[in-house]
């Protein structure tokens, strides 16, 4: 029986080129290989799972690559990437710093250095989640990191560049990582599913990029995961739905109709349906102005790109949005919004949404009174 191996492993970059969405990173780094400006030490910062380590592992290949590319990419065929892909290379070195921050690992490290690479161009050493090393470790590696010998290169990576002393951020050459966007994730998503034989609709990627939050590992793990449960055969939009836990977005579109319609019974019913379902009502309220706040982005053209969603969504929200008056919509997002704020605070959590919802149900007519009151008075 042949092992399975996680999508973000079978399918992580092995050259730059393959890395999504962060050309700004991957052309800095390729074209200082092919001009030789490599600096002593490079620190990657960035949220999880956006490319950090993949970037090390390739940089460090590529300057140890034999025979590189014209475009600045590791050939993947000499000795030195075989080994390096076969995780045999003596040249390239990662350490990870959550478990070995003591100043004794890094004084262990440093003994490595003396030692120059046989065979080979440079040791490369990548040091993962650097910011969980001591004080004490981070003062004990200042001197080798400001001065190595000329065939050492160090490569840092951190998600919290703010815990890293700042005599260390000055040695450092500083690359920060963007959160992956919804666009690039569903293109990665939908490579990978044709080279699978998996079936897919937009609807259900754009879910998963969204749930994601812009980390390409993530997306991949509840691409996995939703992919098992279809036995590899398909992902739809329900099946998404139903296994990332997500309020589907008719919910949304039949509340804000039934609020629009001033319906605040029919509200109340669906609220009380989504909390048999499971969900927890402080989700469902930022849901709820999330939703609020995509209608207000459709209703210009202009602003008609912040919203990250399927064709099929995008639709649906341009007809909501000519049928919901700008009104309605600015004064519900200010409900919500102070609902989400005093939500934890309250003691009948449940009873805070439902009056929320009420008072939604009613904004409508209180606009319509406040004009009639107007037109008395003039």
């Amino acid at each position: 029986m042949e092992n399975f191996v996680v999508s973000a492993r079978k399918y992580r970059p092995n050259t730059f080129q393959s890395v999504v969405g962060q050309e700004h990173i991957t052309n800095t780094l390729k074209n200082a290989v092919m001009s030789n400006h490599l600096a002593q030490a490079f620190l990657f910062c960035g949220p999880r799972g956006v490319g950090k380590t993949t970037n090390a592992r390739i940089l460090a290949k590529t300057i140890n690559c034999d025979t590189p590319t014209e475009d600045g990419n590791p050939c993947n065929t000499c000795n030195s990437c075989t080994s390096f892909n076969n995780n045999a290379s003596l040249n390239i070195v990662e350490l990870d710093a959550a478990s070995n921050n003591s100043v004794e690992d890094i004084r262990n490290l440093i003994e490595q250095v003396r030692y120059a690479p046989q065979p080979g161009k440079k040791k490369v050493y990548i040091i993962d989640e650097v910011h969980m090393l001591s004080t004490a470790a981070f003062n004990a590696f200042l001197k080798t990191l400001e001065e190595p010998p000329a065939y050492a290169i160090f490569i840092l990576a951190t998600t919290e560049k703010h815990k890293i002393l700042p005599t260390i951020l000055s040695r450092c050459q500083i690359f920060d990582f963007n959160r992956i966007t919804v666009k690039d994730i569903v293109k990665q998503l939908k490579d990978i599913a044709d080279q699978e034989g998996i079936q897919t609709d937009d609807d259900a990627l754009h879910l998963i990029a969204q749930k994601a939050d812009g980390g390409m590992r993530d997306a991949l793990s509840m691409f996995d995961m939703i992919g098992t449960f279809s036995n590899n055969k398909s992902i739809d939009y329900q099946t998404t739905v139903d296994n990332l836990h997500i309020l589907d977005y008719d919910y949304y579109f039949k509340l804000t109709d039934f609020i629009n319609k001033g319906n605040a019974s029919q509200a109340l019913l669906l609220f009380d349906e989504i909390l048999r379902k499971g969900f927890d009502g402080h989700n469902f309220i930022i849901g709820l102005s999330e939703h609020f706040r995509n209608i207000l982005v459709c209703k210009d053209a202009v602003t008609l790109d912040l919203l990250d969603v399927s064709e099929t969504v995008k639709q649906r929200y341009n007809q909501q949005a000519k049928e919901v008056p700008q009104s309605f919509i600015m004064t519900a997002l200010n409900l919500g919004s102070e609902c989400d704020l005093r939500f934890k605070e309250s003691k009948n959590q449940r009873l805070h949404v439902e009056l929320t919802l009420m008072k939604m149900s009613h904004i409508n007519k209180a606009i319509r009174l406040a004009q009639i009151e107007i037109k008395k008075k003039d």
